[in-house]
């Protein structure tokens, strides 16, 4: 049946903002906010619900501010397309790093449109030159230099090509052109998910299509429930939602994940069972024989949390492993103070606060609580925990050889010896080997040494000397072996 024409409609592009964690990503966002959104028409905005609206030329736009490049890469494994263009910021004065890089990968595999925003231009070490050529360098072709991908100079500080950024997001939007099918049943996007204490799981979508309606029925993978409030991204109660507008909804029974899509139902259809969902960290539970690493982890929303859990997976656990005794979002409680007194457990905190109730008890119980802002930091911290766990791998280095010439005395334990340093050095102490004919038969130690019937700490080439050498094995040394002397070297263990 064809669709009336009055119900497809063109909806704004969504943007997500990516690149290198100290280029400005979030300074850009916050200098558009600030250029577009005036107090006034925000009226105040006090609630994060990870995208926001602005007007342009008379046309909307809605930017992403969350997720990270790991949250992103996970909702297109799920194969939801969360954002229609993206904008690749690198900075001027710094040029293209491995997280630039990372980005590029992320945004060539979700196959969309994408500016690069060369950032920070105000700065007397700009070079935004260098950095087109550092970008062609891993095939990121700029117009400048006869390639497809459009570049703006910009500055978050001064807002100086910001409304040339929002231009090009305009025209890469139009040349897409984004369409949406009003009719059908509302889809959308979860693009992060937080139990709010007061009101319940309270959960940040994006429209696809269709119109969402204050009081419709909703579900997703994992949760389902009735749009009960709903909210725009001033925190504004609104009755209904339109393709790419980013709405904050109440009404869930549960929290979904990050990248899961939402659905309304009609009142008439019986809701169907939910598809089983996997948890979370579901496979972090330890291994037999491995030292392990105990971890309560409590992140800002789920989605940081999908995002932390993509990061230990990276991690190796051939020697040691991870075990997550806890993982949710919300702010860190006595409960959890408890729990890691119980479990001998790490607490890390991800964008999120500490009661004081539980600061006090952490304080008395001497649990450490460890917080993060940035994704990368917790990375490192988490390896250097593992690491710390790792035993240090024992390195043997050949020092010394000497030719046993004759066997004075034998009893249970040890052995007085002697023989000539063939080659190297030998120590007191030294651990050894005993070769008979080319074979290793045994081990030793040389407890004594003497050169010339004193007392000597080593001896070298070509000297001979007299030995008590300590028996391990019940293996005894006979005149004509070879006793090889090895040092002993601790090295740091890898994960």
């Amino acid at each position: 049946m064809k669709k009336e024409k009055e119900k497809i409609t063109t909806r704004p592009p969504v943007v997500v903002i990516m690149g290198h964690v100290d280029h400005g990503k979030s300074s850009i966002l916050e200098s558009i906010k600030d250029l577009k959104i005036t107090e006034k028409e925000s009226g105040g905005i006090t609630q994060h619900i990870g995208a926001y609206e602005i007007e342009h030329e008379e046309k909307k736009i809605t930017f992403i501010d969350t997720p990270g490049h790991e949250a992103f890469s996970l909702m297109r494994a799920r194969g939801t397309r969360i954002a229609d263009i993206a904008v690749l910021v690198v900075a001027a004065d710094e040029g293209v790093k491995k997280q630039t890089e990372e980005a590029i990968s992320h945004i060539k595999k979700a196959k969309i449109p994408f500016v690069v925003a060369i950032n920070k231009i105000d700065k007397q070490s700009a070079n935004p030159e260098k950095v087109k050529l550092g970008l062609a360098e891993k095939d990121i072709l700029v117009e400048d230099l006869g390639g497809k991908i459009p570049s703006v100079n910009v500055s978050a500080t001064t807002k100086q090509g910001i409304k040339d950024l929002l231009d090009m997001i305009l025209l890469l939007g139009d040349l897409e052109d984004l369409r949406a099918d009003l009719s059908k049943n509302t889809k959308g996007v979860v693009i992060e998910s937080r139990l709010d204490s007061r009101r319940g799981p309270a959960v940040s979508v994006i429209i696809a299509e269709g119109i969402l309606k204050k009081g419709e029925n909703i579900r997703s993978l994992s949760s389902s429930g009735k749009v009960k409030i709903m909210e725009n991204f001033k925190g504004e109660q609104i009755s209904e939602a339109y393709p790419s507008m980013p709405v904050l909804i109440l009404g869930f029974d549960k929290i979904p994940s990050a990248g899961e899509e939402i659905e309304s139902v009609s009142e008439g259809i019986k809701m169907k069972e939910l598809e089983e969902k996997k948890e979370i960290f579901s496979s972090f539970k330890g291994a037999e024989g491995k030292k392990m690493l105990n971890l309560i982890i409590k992140a800002d929303v789920l989605g940081s949390l999908e995002a932390l859990e993509g990061i230990l997976r990276k991690i190796p656990s051939e020697k040691v492993a991870i075990k997550i005794i806890k993982a949710e979002a919300g702010n860190i409680d006595e409960s959890d103070i408890k729990l890691a007194k119980g479990t001998n457990a790490k607490i890390i905190g991800f964008r999120t606060k500490t009661s004081q109730i539980a600061e006090s008890l952490a304080l008395r119980e001497k649990i450490r609580i460890i917080n993060f802002e940035i994704i990368y930091e917790f990375e490192d911290a988490i390896r250097n925990f593992l690491l710390r766990l790792v035993e240090p791998e024992l390195i043997k280095k050949e020092a010394g050889k000497i030719k046993i010439l004759e066997v004075f005395k034998t009893d249970k334990k040890s052995q007085v010896i002697g023989g000539k340093v063939l080659l190297g050095e030998v120590k007191k102490n030294s651990i050894v080997d005993i070769i008979r004919n080319n074979e290793k038969i045994g081990e030793g130690k040389i407890s004594g040494l003497q050169k010339n019937k004193k007392n000597a700490g080593e001896v070298i080439k070509g000297e001979e000397c007299g030995m008590l050498f300590q028996i391990k094995e019940d293996v005894f040394v006979e005149r004509g072996d070879i006793l090889v002397a090895y040092t002993e070297e601790k090295i740091k263990g890898e994960l």
